[in-house]
């Protein structure tokens, strides 16, 4: 287009809505084209691309067909007879204009129409919405979208348009502190207080091209967005300070729209470019992940909730280890701190605040109190083995804040608050009017003192030997931003306060944010790199088993994408323990449990947890697969769920039966529904693991064919590409598949290595794999060698019986079954001490 035969580059900065900018180090000779999708509007207007000047002077030099008329005021020059550019003597930059040049963007507004690739989104879109181009976040195809309002305001609720004949994912904050998801197909089915939003429509009829559409309503200056539908089927853009002072009426990026065929990789790179506009956020694989999420580990949470104690600390420790389940990390959750209620509360019970930053009386050792809470961190660590102790606290200290007037704690400058929660939360969550937190208050230290208060309590932590922090209760800030200068300017400075401190005093980034499912957070989150994926479990509330796996993986969708989604603590000792314990160990997250002392299935965590406390942990957020994201398998009486993730060198597919309960949006609470008792089918399929090619040696020549290994059957079967094996579940039912590609070794040899196959995750044991090709005077044999982890049995697929199976250099015996192609071998032992891992060759 430019100089097609010259090569340059430019760096280029953003310069309004009517221009597009091209990324930083762009090449400028690859077409202007490069940059079509990132217009929001512009079908036969020039197409303007601004540029530093001192860069195309210097490549002007390289490019004989610029040249320039000097002028008092400007300059210009043609390049060709296609490319005007203009440069301003006073300014660093040029314009390059296209004249009448066609541009078909990704998404636009047109015709009030929201347009995705063509595909109609929205209807009826009002003229007082605003597209402006996503090109300042790179070559993206996206927009960002405001909207005008008439008068300034603290609240301001606007339609962008019609939402129908679509299906689409929503995750929504059904309580303060928590989202969960919801699926429907038009305006009306939209949840109040939705923070995500994944649209797929079809390209004609049922079988044409899916393109799925991202929304993010984002933050824009001291406002907070969201999403929610009306009785009209419109879809609504709220925005909020959550102070009455803090005002505005108009807003340009407001909310972020993208598209595109895949929809995980959309999500990704609507993330990325968000990430690229507000520059407040890290992704998820740019953090640091604490070293507790390799390992097996317990919180007090459940075995003792407020009651905690040193001694019941350690009899949990001891009882899991005796077990054969050693922890290596532990929990020290709600119960350790200093706390006291107000003295004048006339109604009780009063809500507990925070008076101090050390441990109360029961972690501190009888004959020298001084030692507070290092005598249990100092028998966990050195009698038991564990790697890691951490604590929990709130993000304002304690549930009910730091109690104003206590002599030790005036430096922080706490000052009671009441809550004034949103309107979409309160409408979701009815029963916040009645909580102690809105009709006792809360003292909150002043942001100025955020940091201090929280390097006091972490730096006394670290010097005990407390390694990280469980930081509960942090959407309690978004309530709290009047006369602070809003929800989220109060948010950010809180998250950057605890970030700082968290950097300082736990070198291993030992931090999990819990109660935190708000975008005022996760769109300043840089530090912590873990996040709870879901309201709690709740061992006792046979309503919740089912919600919560469903809830936590359509969460991880979102979440995923700015920290690894911690799936919480279970029960082993529980009806619904293998339920829950199958999906912890391919979430990717942490996996500990809260059993009480004695209280054990040690079969169940022998299928979780390595002799040595380790697990086999998946490399990513586990989610759902992608003819699942529009299904609702908690409602709709149909379809069973299906959860992808991936290892080094196999998948991992977990499907489960959560039909029966979800949140109801009458009551408004979670409540059982009539389902079925038959069970229901489904199959999987080998691409249902969505980068299940990543997992092959050879990616380029892999035909698609997979080994599958089912966990409780213990059957294995070969799929070819696009084959269907069916799967029959009923409610609170399971099953886990380990899929591995296969490998062509020689014609006619096929193998696939499953791993562990006692474990549920059985291919995350392999941790190395190689194929090798010995040519003879007999013949072609082949060469497999794998390195494993732990101990068990060691599975894998061969089309033909192998000839002899080594163990390091020692022959060992393996048994193969013709039928199904299945070798198996005994690891009897974890590797010595000095090696990582088994090293298992296997000649065929």
């Amino acid at each position: 287009m430019v100089c097609p035969n010259k090569k340059f580059t430019m760096s280029a900065s953003i310069v309004s809505s009517s221009f597009i900018s091209p990324p930083i180090n762009s090449s400028f000779s690859s077409s202007i084209s490069n940059y079509t999708p990132l217009l929001s509007s512009f079908s036969s207007s020039p197409l303007f691309l601004r540029f530093p000047l001192k860069t195309l002077r210097s490549s002007s030099s390289r490019c004989s067909s610029i040249r320039y008329r000097r002028r008092r005021r400007r300059r210009s020059g043609l390049c060709g007879d296609r490319v005007l550019v203009r440069a301003f003597q006073k300014t660093d930059e040029a314009i390059v204009t296209v004249p009448n040049m066609t541009i078909t963007p990704a998404i636009k507004i047109s015709d009030s129409k929201l347009l995705a690739k063509n595909h109609t989104i929205l209807t009826a879109v009002p003229d007082t919405i605003i597209a402006t181009s996503a090109s300042s976040a790179g070559p993206v195809e996206g927009v960002f979208i405001g909207a005008v309002f008439d008068e300034d305001n603290s609240r301001h609720v606007t339609t962008l348009g019609t939402l129908k004949d679509v299906r689409f994912m929503a995750c929504f904050r059904f309580k303060l502190w928590w989202m969960a998801q919801r699926m429907g197909d038009s305006g009306r089915d939209v949840p109040l207080e939705t923070q995500f939003l994944l649209v797929e429509s079809r390209d004609g009829d049922d079988e044409g091209t899916s393109l799925y559409t991202v929304f993010l309503p984002l933050i824009e200056g001291p406002f907070r967005a969201c999403l929610q539908g009306n009785a009209e089927d419109e879809l609504e853009l709220c925005l909020e300070s959550g102070d009455v002072e803090t005002k505005a009426s108009s807003f340009t990026h407001a909310l972020f729209v993208m598209t595109g065929t895949d929809p995980f990789a959309t999500i990704t790179s609507a993330i990325k470019a968000v990430k690229s506009h507000l520059k407040r956020f890290r992704q998820r694989h740019e953090k640091s992940l604490p070293g507790i999420v390799d390992y097996f580990g317990w919180c007090t949470w459940d075995a003792f909730y407020q009651e905690v104690t040193q001694e019941g600390v350690e009899a949990g420790l001891a009882s899991l280890t005796a077990g054969g389940a050693p922890p290596k990390f532990v929990i020290i959750d709600d119960g350790w701190q200093l706390t006291g209620g107000d003295t004048d509360v006339k109604q009780p019970p009063p809500l507990l605040r925070l008076t101090g930053i050390k441990e109360n009386q029961k972690f501190q050792k009888k004959d020298d109190p001084s030692v507070g809470i290092k005598n249990i961190v100092s028998i966990a660590k050195e009698k038991y083995g564990l790697k890691y102790v951490y604590v929990w606290h709130a993000i304002t200290g304690y549930w009910g804040g730091v109690r104003p007037g206590v002599e030790e704690m005036k430096e922080y400058g706490s000052a009671m608050k009441y809550p004034l929660v949103s309107k979409g939360v309160l409408e979701n969550e009815p029963v916040w009017k009645n909580d102690a937190m809105a009709i006792q208050g809360l003292g909150l230290v002043n942001p100025k003192s955020a940091f201090k208060f929280f390097n006091d309590m972490h730096s006394y932590l670290a010097e005990k030997g407390i390694d990280g922090v469980k930081v509960d209760v942090q959407c309690i800030l978004e309530t709290l931003g009047g006369g602070l200068g809003g929800r989220v300017e109060l948010t950010r400075q809180y998250h950057q306060a605890l970030d700082t401190s968290v950097s300082k005093n736990f070198p291993d980034n030992g931090c999990i944010a819990c109660m935190s499912h708000n975008t005022d957070a996760l769109y300043c989150s840089k530090q912590t790199a873990i996040v709870r994926g879901s309201d709690d479990f709740y061992p006792r509330d046979p309503i919740s088993h089912t919600i919560h796996i469903a809830c936590v993986a359509y969460n991880s969708v979102f979440l995923g994408e700015f920290m690894q989604p911690d799936w919480d603590m279970f029960h082993s000792q529980h009806p619904a323990g293998e339920y829950h314990g199958s999906a912890r160990a391919i979430s990717g997250g942490p996996l500990y449990v809260s059993d009480a002392p004695g209280k054990h299935n040690f079969e169940l965590l022998k299928k979780l947890v390595l002799p040595d406390g380790s697990i086999l942990r998946a490399r990513l957020p586990g989610r759902p697969t992608r003819d699942c994201l529009f299904n609702d398998p908690a409602r709709d009486g149909v379809s069973l769920l299906k959860i992808w993730n991936m290892n080094k060198y196999t998948g991992v597919l977990g499907v489960y039966n959560c039909q029966g309960a979800a949140w109801n949006s009458t009551e408004r609470i979670n409540t059982f529904h009539q389902t079925g008792t038959d069970a229901l089918t489904s199959h999987i399929r080998g691409q249902d693991v969505h980068l299940i090619p990543e997992a092959a040696t050879d990616p380029e020549s892999w035909t698609g064919d997979c080994a599958v290994y089912c966990h409780r059957n213990g059957q294995l079967v070969t799929l070819p590409h696009n084959a269907a094996l069916p799967v029959s579940l009923k409610v609170l039912e399971y099953e886990v598949y380990t899929v591995t590609p296969i490998k062509v070794v020689t014609p006619g040899v096929n193998f696939a290595p499953l791993g562990l196959i006692h474990m549920f995750n059985a291919g995350g044991a392999i941790q190395g794999l190689e194929y090798e090709l010995i040519h003879g005077k007999s013949g072609s044999v082949g060469k497999v060698e794998v390195q494993v982890k732990g101990c068990g049995i060691f599975g894998a697929y061969s089309s033909v019986k192998p000839r002899k199976a080594t163990l390091g250099s020692n022959a060992v015996e393996f048994t193969y079954d013709s039928e199904s192609g299945l070798v198996s071998l005994s690891l009897d032992q974890m590797p010595d001490e000095n090696q990582k891992f088994h090293i298992v060759e296997i000649e065929l």
